[in-house]
């Protein structure tokens, strides 16, 4: 049987059982690092184990956050044997190269075509070898490895032989690594950062900023900070035990000591003096660098944890991506027929099914423009978008600043209908109708978006506790023109710092068994972070529902069919 040779990503020899996953997953959300178990509860092998295996996938998806998720298995002796994709793919391998570069731990990670990735998917065993990837009588070469097209400037090369001291070194080295895989042949400077892995996700989160404080980190361009995991001032009286407390803020702490600046929001575009169009910036948080890519038309990959702190460091990236005028091209059209009246429940239900109709290419979203978006559907659209494709950005024609020029006209279209939109509802509300619990704020609330909440409220007391999680700079708007206040007299709790997608028990209240929210990506990754029940629904919902404890199980009104 003929193959083309395998790319060896990772080196390193390996040996286990086979499996394949037909669907990307995201690791962070979606892999337990304790257990090595799928945890994304619509996953399609969802509670398979994947310490050992050779893991076969197209490509990963979903959280920049997954890398450290990879490190932590191989430091804890639950990471798969091997990593093998068809496609391009950069947050799991981040993770492995971490490994190797910092604590001398193999992951072979490699890239076969799609035909060989379907051969070796339905092989019970896989063996990796120097030269080869063995399963019976298939075998699959792995090509030579091939002279790096890498070039360096002099600063660069100064960088790396350790100008700048150790972790800046280490930090080039990495991003080298990275650029050679992706196949770029030049860094490119970058100016600003946001970084991520200060979510304490897993204790690999913590051993990398401490490793890098140690040898003497410092950013090198304004870099900003993802939510934590706790309430930094707060999290004692909050009741969080000091074994989670301690380390999630020394993971934060470290951060900003080297430099960062402890903005601590998911949503660094609500941030003063957000990034502009043709802007390279070195972003992680996938809302985050889908919202800038797509709606401010700056330009970042979806960096893995990690390696935006290091692009922070050395204030350089590969120039590889959509960094590239190329790589920010629609390859789908996806012609959405929008139900009348719908409400703002559409927009991160928009987002999920893109998403799922462009798991793997950037997309041109049409017939949403008569609909007026506005900032926040924008923001819903992209939040929910990260959960279900790799892709780090998208287009919406008429609303977006790229999108006039984003595609050819010979793209393939897709026509999605409302029973395509009542079949991802479907997906996202799988919960009772008695709800105890609700959920606002992922991404970060916005301004606007508080003030809709009190609004809708208008001083009503709410009946089941609801929780809003908001980035320090909107709490204190909210605090200036009375929103704060207003939400505050309705029995709303507001938290800075975490978002949904960090928050733990005891701040989560340990009675809520199923929680209703109004943002897609909560409603996709929320069953498997807090093993609770999910239901989407839009901020009136939400309202209805903490007034009244209860939230009907049917389609709304919008979503079925009109005569």
């Amino acid at each position: 049987m003929s193959n083309a040779p395998a790319l060896r990503i990772l080196a390193g020899q390996a040996e286990g059982p086979v499996l394949a996953l037909a669907e990307g997953l995201s690791f962070w959300g979606g892999v337990d690092p304790a257990t090595a178990r799928i945890i994304d509860a619509r996953h399609p092998n969802h509670g398979a184990a994947i310490a050992g295996t050779v893991l076969l996938m197209p490509t990963s998806r979903g959280s920049c956050t997954g890398s450290g998720v990879i490190l932590d298995m191989v430091l804890n002796g639950k990471a798969p044997a091997a990593l093998i994709f068809s496609e391009p793919e950069d947050v799991a391998t981040l993770g492995a190269m971490i490994a190797v570069e910092m604590f001398d731990r193999a992951l072979p990670v490699l890239r076969v075509t799609r035909d060989e990735l379907d051969q070796l998917s339905r092989q019970p065993r896989l063996r990796i070898e120097a030269e080869a990837i063995i399963a019976g009588e298939l075998r699959v070469d792995i090509a030579p490895d091939a002279h790096s097209g890498l070039h360096l400037t002099e600063d660069d090369l100064a960088i790396a032989d350790g100008r700048d001291g150790a972790a800046a070194a280490l930090a080039m080295r990495i991003i080298c690594g990275m650029a050679v895989q992706q196949g770029a042949t030049e860094l490119t400077d970058i100016s600003r950062g946001h970084v991520d892995g200060c979510i304490y996700a897993s204790p690999a989160n913590l051993i990398f900023a401490e490793k890098m404080e140690e040898l003497g980190a410092k950013v090198r361009v304004p870099t900003t900070m993802n939510a934590i995991s706790v309430d930094r001032k707060n999290w004692r009286d909050q009741g969080v035990p000091p074994v989670f407390g301690d380390p999630a803020s020394r993971l934060a702490d470290a951060y900003v000591r080297m430099g960062c600046r402890p903005s601590f929001t998911c949503a660094p575009y609500l941030l003063d003096a957000p990034p502009e169009q043709g802007e390279s910036i070195a972003w992680a948080e996938s809302n985050a660098v889908i919202y800038a890519n797509s709606v401010l038309g700056a330009r970042s990959p979806k960096h893995p944890d990690f390696l935006e702190f290091c692009m922070a460091v050395t204030g350089r990236a590969p120039l590889a991506g959509v960094y590239l005028d190329a790589a920010r091209k629609a390859a789908v059209a996806l012609d959405f027929d929008l139900p009348p009246e719908a409400d703002d429940a559409i927009w991160p239900l928009i987002g999920y099914i893109a998403g799922k109709a462009a798991p793997d290419r950037i997309p041109l979203l049409c017939g949403l423009a008569e609909s007026h978006p506005q900032p926040d559907d924008l923001k819903a659209i992209c939040a929910a978008f990260g959960t279900t494709s790799a892709a780090p950005m998208l287009h919406i024609e008429g609303i977006t600043p790229e999108a006039a020029c984003a595609a050819a006209s010979d793209i393939p279209r897709i026509r999605i209908g409302i029973d395509d939109l009542a079949q991802g509802w479907a997906l996202l509300n799988q919960g009772p109708e008695d709800i105890d619990l609700i959920a606002i704020g992922s991404p970060h609330a916005s301004l606007n978006e508080c003030r809709k909440l009190a609004d809708a409220l208008a001083g009503q007391k709410v009946r089941i506790p609801v929780i809003v999680t908001a980035g320090r700079a909107v709490i204190t708007d909210a605090k200036a023109d009375g929103t704060f206040d207003a939400l505050v007299g309705s029995g709303v709790q507001i938290v800075p710092d975490l978002c949904w997608c960090s928050i733990t028990e005891p701040v989560f209240p340990p009675s809520a068994r199923t929680v209703m929210t109004n943002s897609g990506k909560y409603a996709h990754y929320g069953p498997g972070l807090s093993g609770r029940a999910l239901r989407l629904g839009s901020i009136a919902d939400c309202v209805a529902a903490a007034l009244s404890g209860r939230a009907p199980s049917r389609l709304p009104t919008w979503l079925k069919h009109q005569n």
